[in-house]
Formats: C-alpha cells, sequence, structure tokens
C-alpha cells in the first residue's frame, strides 16, 4: 500500500482526511520537496504512530495535521469540513478547541507555574478563571500532579514538565491530539510513564491521537504504525 488509508476501526466515523499533501521549499536555488501527495484517514478515537528517518519531514507533516502549516498542494478535512479554505483567524480558532499539541520540549511557560500554564488556552478562549481553575485541577490531579499545582516550571522534573504538557494539550477537550516526539527528551523510564498517561488521556476524552516517535517499541502500541519516506507515509501494520 503506498500510503496510510487503511483505517483500524471501520466501525468509526472518520475525523481527519489529509488528501494529496505536498509540502516543499526553497533553500537558496534549490526546490526541495518534502511531503509529496502524501494521504491519511485517520478514525475517532483511533491512536496512530508516524516513524522514519530524521528530517523526512515527519515534524512537517504534523504541523500541516494540526494547521500550523499550510501545504503547497493538497487538502485537510475535518469532518467534512475543507480545513484550509478558512483564513488564519479562523483556523487559530479551530486549533484552540478542537486540537491539542505536546512537542518534544515541553513549550511551557517558565514565569508561571503548573496551574497557570495548563489554564492558557482556557484564558485565550475567554473562559472565565474561577471556573476553568477547576478543570484545571481535576486535570493535572490525573496525570499525578495534584502535589505541584503551585510550583513553577523550573521546579518540575523533565517528566513533570511534560505531564503538566499533556495536561495542558487536553484541557480544551479537543477531538485531536498531536504529539511530537513526547518522550525523545526524557530517559526510558519516565518517557514510558508519559505514554502511559497518553494512552489514558486519549481513552478517557475519546481522543483521536497522532504521535510521532523514534521509539518502535512504543509505536508498536499504537493502532497503526505508519513510516514516512521518500515524502509518502507507508503502513507498516499490514
Amino acid at each position: 500500500m503506498a500510503d496510510a488509508d487503511k483505517p483500524s476501526a471501520p466501525q468509526s466515523p472518520m475525523n481527519l482526511d489529509a488528501r494529496n499533501i505536498d509540502k516543499s521549499y526553497i533553500d537558496g536555488t534549490r526546490h526541495v520537496e518534502v511531503l509529496k501527495g502524501v494521504n491519511l484517514q485517520l478514525r475517532s478515537g483511533e491512536m496512530v504512530a508516524i516513524v522514519g528517518a530524521s528530517g523526512t519531514g515527519k515534524t512537517t507533516l504534523l504541523h500541516i495535521l494540526g494547521t500550523l502549516d499550510r501545504p503547497s498542494k493538497g487538502s485537510l478535512f475535518y469532518n467534512q469540513e475543507d480545513l484550509f479554505a478558512k483564513d488564519d483567524a479562523a483556523l487559530s480558532a479551530f486549533r484552540n478547541r478542537t486540537i491539542g499539541f505536546v512537542f518534544q520540549f515541553h513549550h511551557l511557560l517558565p514565569e508561571f507555574t503548573a496551574l497557570e500554564n495548563v489554564m492558557m488556552p482556557g484564558l485565550i478562549a475567554g473562559q472565565e478563571r474561577k471556573l476553568l481553575t477547576d478543570d484545571v485541577r481535576d486535570i493535572l490531579v490525573r496525570v499525578g500532579l495534584e502535589h505541584r499545582l503551585g510550583h513553577k516550571v523550573g521546579e518540575l522534573s523533565g517528566g513533570e514538565q511534560q505531564r503538566v504538557a499533556l495536561a495542558r494539550a487536553v484541557i480544551m477537550k479537543p477531538t485531536l491530539l498531536l504529539a511530537d516526539e513526547p518522550t525523545g527528551n526524557l530517559d526510558a523510564k519516565t518517557g514510558l510513564k508519559v505514554f502511559r498517561l497518553l494512552q489514558d488521556m486519549s481513552a478517557a476524552f475519546s481522543l483521536t491521537a497522532v504521535m510521532v516517535t523514534h521509539n518502535m517499541d512504543l509505536a508498536g502500541e499504537m493502532d497503526r504504525c505508519l513510516t514516512l519516506a521518500d515524502g509518502a507515509l507507508h503502513d507498516m501494520t499490514t
């Protein structure tokens, strides 16, 4: 199968559909093609791993799936809605309410506490701080950080920081979770704990999850494992 379009759960509705995604850059005088006609269909609630050598475009693809970047060609549909037909402001609002992101480097705000970092997406969306605080506390308890709510980022371990980032990613109750090497900056034991939490969050909130990883053991535990090579996705589970 040239591209990854085989669903693992046919009974589930489609909620993300990438069609013929191309992405290219101009590097000096060179035209560099990163993605070449990528097709990817994600079923509601499934967990998908994307693996591949460094520099093959995994992060670029994840950014396009998360509407952080636009493709050179191709379309992205969410529940049959053409996302790249939206302007940047509408896309930003869509991301805030629909997509959660977890990155290798947590991108937490160091001047704020764990509680305040997780509150940030809700505050940006205009939610009341008082009402939001209860939800944030519940999420941080769920990821095992009930004793670290008032600690600033620099006072947290690497694993704790990534758990805060995961809590921040799901606080808006998104339907899609995108994780770019979420365990790559952690030791094996701590990384496994974060991965288990990611699985738990996906199950608890019925999330569709896509994780870019170099860890083949973790990738093998996902519903599907896809490899990105020569600009195209290939299904490793078939």
